[in-house]
């Protein structure tokens, strides 16, 4: 996986391979000072600005034919406070390299997504989130936020300082503006022991509300054209540390995972109809393991399987009922799905625009592999999953506007609010935003 998505000839492409754009200019700035000086200077040229991270986006959130700002050079961590448990980081740091860097310094993250590769600024700013009980996004877990404003002012917010901003910037789509730093609360190290096992799909619904309540992270994936599904359990560990062993989890994590899972994909292309037999044998293939390690080897693995993805955040209430018509859909249709369909949990959280905002939400993904024509799978997936007022994942594939998450966001209103007054010449405007919060 390459850590940053580009092309040639000044051809922007997301990693994905489905969104590409042709900026104006690119900056990479060494500081601060230098990011708030390219946006005053956008500003007098009359070009829009966007952040991009490492294009981990389905959508094109970052898209722009204006000034394109990569954060590569604002990485690293500029503080560690061990009283207030918390830790500043500049905005284009890997989430890799601070759940390394902050493991060598015996803290960690409470929850985190299941990859790593994105940047801690484009992972917040389109909801970026993981799986839990009580925890799940990412921007749940900032306490302070440093901000370049349209007109190249530096705005720090926090639940004290700015706090109309904070609620807002967590999860800012870039429509605020340039987040250049972030602090988040971290705590002191801890071990999870992870239990993975198959489970029939009709179990896991029967008992869904028993796995939700009794796991501190509950997660599972449901193989289409099968009733199969492998269950994901994390929770909290006394210890000892008994790791994947080198071989088993390159046998599991690379071979079955990535390997063979990414030739089941393009036989699967070329052959569509050998998906169904494919998915009873991808389903049998993973067996029951458990393993006790420190919470980013548990949380994250690695994806080197290109796809493009959907994901809705429905009310958790509702997420059973969604997957059994989600499976009818696909048993009606002529639809061949070769990616499993993972479901993830998230507690309600105060960010406005977040997708778990005011509501307890449940996560219901779809994936195929890239370059597959996806447009009918995930049509009929998104009827379903805005039948039940889904919300639609900022960074992920979806054919909502403004006039639909309106409906589904009771502060939306708020945060347009806020970016007419923060960014009322649309500086950070790009045809995505246009659609997703209007004019």
């Amino acid at each position: 996986m390459s850590s940053t998505a580009s092309g040639k000839s000044g051809t922007w492409r997301n990693w994905g391979g489905n969104v590409a754009s042709r900026p104006a200019r690119e900056v990479t700035p060494a500081s601060v000072d230098e990011l708030a000086a390219a946006v005053r200077r956008a500003a007098e040229d009359g070009l829009t600005v966007k952040a991009v991270g490492t294009g981990h986006s389905f959508t094109s959130i970052a898209a722009t034919d204006g000034v394109l700002i990569r954060p590569q050079l604002l990485t690293g961590i500029r503080n560690i406070d061990r009283e207030a448990l918390t830790v500043t980081v500049e905005a284009g740091t890997p989430l890799k390299r601070l759940n390394l860097a902050l493991a060598r310094e015996g803290l960690s993250l409470t929850n985190m997504g299941d990859i790593m590769e994105q940047t801690v600024s484009g992972a917040v700013s389109t909801g970026t989130h993981g799986t839990g009980r009580e925890s799940a996004s990412i921007a749940a877990q900032i306490k302070g936020l440093e901000l370049v404003t349209a007109d190249g002012s530096v705005l720090n917010c926090s639940e004290k300082e700015n706090p109309e901003v904070f609620a807002a910037a967590r999860i800012g789509l870039g429509a605020l503006g340039v987040i250049t730093a972030i602090t988040f609360a971290v705590e002191p190290i801890f071990l999870l022991t992870a239990r993975e096992e198959p489970m029939p799909l009709d179990k896991v619904l029967a008992d869904f509300d028993e796995l939700w309540a009794e796991n501190e992270h509950f997660e599972f994936y449901w193989f289409p054209h099968t009733g199969s599904t492998n269950t994901k359990r994390n929770n909290r560990s006394a210890g000892p540390r008994r790791p994947v062993g080198q071989l088993v989890g390159w046998f599991e994590d690379e071979l079955l995972s990535n390997g063979v899972f990414q030739a089941a994909q393009w036989v699967g292309r070329a052959v569509p109809a050998t998906i169904p037999a494919i998915a009873q044998v991808s389903s049998k293939a993973l067996s029951a393991r458990g393993y006790t390690d420190i919470p980013y080897k548990v949380f994250t693995s690695p994806r080197r399987v290109r796809f493009v993805e959907m994901e809705y955040a429905v009310p958790r209430e509702a997420v059973t009922e969604t997957l059994r018509e989600l499976k009818a859909m696909i048993e009606r249709s002529p639809l061949r799905i070769s990616f499993p369909v993972e479901v993830r949990m998230a507690p309600a959280d105060d960010i406005t625009l977040s997708t778990a905002s005011g509501r307890d939400s449940a996560y219901v993904a779809v994936h195929m592999v890239k370059g597959s024509p996806y447009q009918g799978y995930f049509t009929a997936a998104e009827r379903i999953l805005t039948a039940h007022e889904g919300r639609p994942h900022w960074g992920k594939i979806h054919t909502r506007d403004a006039e639909y998450l309106a409906g589904v966001y009771p502060r939306f209103g708020e945060f347009t609010a806020l970016r007419d007054r923060l960014d009322p010449d649309r500086r950070f405007q790009n045809d995505y935003l246009r659609r997703v919060l209007g004019q």
